[in-house]
């Protein structure tokens, strides 16, 4: 496996394991890299005194942090649910039933119950 799809590939294994924590910090060191050479070609450019500014470094690690942002939290947060396929889950299940269970689960659904009456009911 090549390294760009190591690094992009999300772990499926719950928690922060090692390989995690290595992955994350490869991650951050590659974008310590681009954001430091990026910042040091853009010193020789008319920019640099904008660039000297808070507001021009806050504008510069913006612009770059932004896109960087999903490269970088891709472990971060819990994997997404597997999407179920046809014939699997809850719905799958009742649709092997009998036809009374599938009726059954259709209708359940079927009607809305009424509330309580507003404002105390007749009057």
């Amino acid at each position: 496996m090549n390294l760009w799809r190591w690094l992009t590939t999300p772990d499926p294994a719950p928690g922060f394991t090692a390989g995690k924590m290595l992955k994350l910090t490869v991650r951050v060191m590659l974008f310590a890299l681009v954001a430091t050479l990026l910042s040091g070609l853009l010193q020789l450019t008319p920019l640099k005194d904008t660039l000297n500014t808070w507001w021009g470094s806050l504008l510069f690690v913006l612009l770059l942090y932004i896109p960087a942002a999903r490269f970088l939290t891709m472990d971060t947060f819990a994997p997404r649910r597997p999407v179920a396929t046809p014939g699997t889950g809850a719905k799958g299940a009742a649709a092997k039933g009998s036809s009374a269970q599938r009726r059954k689960e259709r209708n359940r659904y079927a009607g809305v119950r009424k509330g309580a009456p507003k404002y105390g009911g007749r009057r």
